[in-house]
């Protein structure tokens, strides 16, 4: 049993951080909003620590899965960040989605003062964060990786290193891509279907189960014919990644042409009103 500090406690963060405990590792956790620490503790047990660096002093291990770059850097770097806390030889793996470039910092920086550092953001949504059964893709030094994997386990269905510094973070632009264009796909097939008057519910059971079936199709199907769109992985934060992906598709020369597209249609949801709604939302702008 390892010990372990985790950062970020919001809708993936604070389920992930109780498979921690839950295994039998020592947990102390850091969140910018204190009170969700002080209500994770109660609920879960553990200790709160009131800044980065309190958190990870005399960890093995030290998780992440904070909001974006700025706050990825902000939890490691300066004074009050985790990397000032941390022994040499302890990792830091950070499960939030990221630019593979500020990763690429982080493991330099993390380097030089002894630390390891392990790219590990997660596909699975809140429902696999509940469930322990998440899919983590990771990029870093093979026995860091190796060291952190068993740790990683506490919460994941598969964890696989795909490369070095910051392939973990280039396999999560590749999942959202594919995400992108699986919803938008299934959007406009249950609008069509709605314009044709036709039984839905029936037509997806047909063809949830030939070359059409997807995880989208069997988890959003239902949700998305109902109007029902306040859970799951908000919109605000599939353009986070999704500019994300842009970004980096503009730096190494790749052509994401959907990608682009129903990018703006997640502008579209968000001038509706809908950044907080799931992304299966896309199918408002049909109706």
């Amino acid at each position: 049993m390892a010990k372990l500090a985790f950062l970020g406690l919001g809708v993936m963060g604070a389920p992930m951080a109780g498979h921690l405990l839950a295994k039998g590792h020592e947990v102390t956790v850091y969140n910018r909003t204190a009170a969700k620490a002080q209500a994770w503790v109660e609920a879960h047990g553990g200790r709160m620590a009131a800044t980065p660096r309190e958190a990870a002093e005399g960890q093995d291990f030290v998780m992440a899965c904070v909001g974006n770059d700025d706050d990825l850097r902000g939890v490691c770097l300066g004074d009050d960040g985790a990397f000032a806390g941390m022994s040499k030889g302890a990792i830091f793996v950070d499960h939030t989605t990221v630019s593979a470039q500020v990763t690429r910092e982080m493991h330099a920086a993390a380097a030089e003062l002894g630390i390891g550092f392990v790219d590990a953001p997660v596909s699975g949504g809140q429902a696999g964060a509940e469930n322990g059964v998440l899919s983590v893709m990771c990029g870093g030094d093979e026995g860091q990786y190796a060291a952190a994997e068993l740790v990683i386990s506490a919460y994941a269905k598969i964890c696989k290193r795909l490369g070095d510094s910051g392939a973990g973070q280039i396999a999560k632009m590749m999942n959202q891509i594919c995400i992108a264009g699986l919803v938008q796909g299934l959007a406009e097939a249950l609008a069509f279907g709605q314009k044709a008057g036709m039984d839905n519910e029936a037509v997806i059971e047909v063809i949830a189960g030939g070359a059409a079936g997807s995880w989208q199709m069997a988890n959003r199907h239902k949700t998305m014919l109902e109007d029902h769109f306040t859970h799951g992985f908000a919109v605000d934060w599939m353009r986070k990644d999704l500019g994300i992906c842009l970004a980096t598709a503009n730096e190494i020369g790749a052509s994401l042409p959907v990608t682009a597209l129903v990018d703006q249609f997640y502008k579209d949801v968000q001038n509706m009103g809908g950044g907080r709604w799931d992304t299966s939302s896309l199918i408002k702008r049909l109706k």
